[in-house]
């Protein structure tokens, strides 16, 4: 018989998440995770798997926390509205979070050993922008946005905004710096 877990896992993968965010992927070692979560290699590997399944649980975390917010900014009813929104999710960061988007953050620079981790992360942000592009394209049917206009090729300069917002972050740029960027950003917003 197995014995009782003595730590809270929720609170060790969110520990865990914050410091692959923090350190990305390949930068969070093993002795990193145990000495973060405060629990022993076997303990980890019993509850989470080994570290690339710790990191997509981290990941899927993430993901679900972050889509309320993204969920609501879809739900604007003009595309400048919604693009606004979405691009304050990126200046604004998360409370007591490391700075950036983890999706990001997580596994932008890495080796060819983990390509399938920086893989799964770049999956998840083409997802993101897929949701905008959709969102786009209804506005544009709509007449929210000129003929001209060209949904999924916004939905890319949004993300890409927003991705460079998050790599500012992480350097140090502050919320009144990213403000003022993702202003700048949004007078280049197709109207009618």
């Amino acid at each position: 018989m197995g014995r009782t877990r003595s730590f809270d896992e929720d609170v060790a993968l969110e520990r865990a998440m914050r410091l692959f965010w923090r350190q990305g992927y390949e930068g969070t070692s093993l002795e990193d995770l145990t000495t973060a979560l405060g629990i022993a290699k076997p303990s980890l590997y019993a509850a989470f798997g080994n570290k690339r399944s710790l990191f997509t649980k981290a990941v899927e975390r993430y993901a679900q926390a972050a889509s309320e917010k993204f969920l609501r900014a879809l739900d604007e009813p003009r595309s400048e509205d919604v693009v606004r929104q979405f691009l304050r999710i990126y200046t604004e960061g998360c409370p007591d979070s490391p700075p950036g988007c983890f999706l990001v953050q997580g596994a932008l620079a890495c080796s060819p050993e983990s390509s399938e981790v920086q893989q799964e992360v770049a999956e998840r942000r083409h997802d993101v922008e897929a949701l905008l592009a959709q969102r786009l394209t209804r506005a544009h049917k709509e007449g929210d946005l000129p003929a001209e206009a060209r949904p999924n090729d916004l939905a890319r300069y949004v993300c890409t905004v927003a991705n460079g917002l998050s790599v500012q972050a992480a350097g140090g740029a502050t919320p009144p710096q990213l403000r003022r960027v993702a202003e700048l950003a949004l007078m280049a917003w197709p109207t009618k």
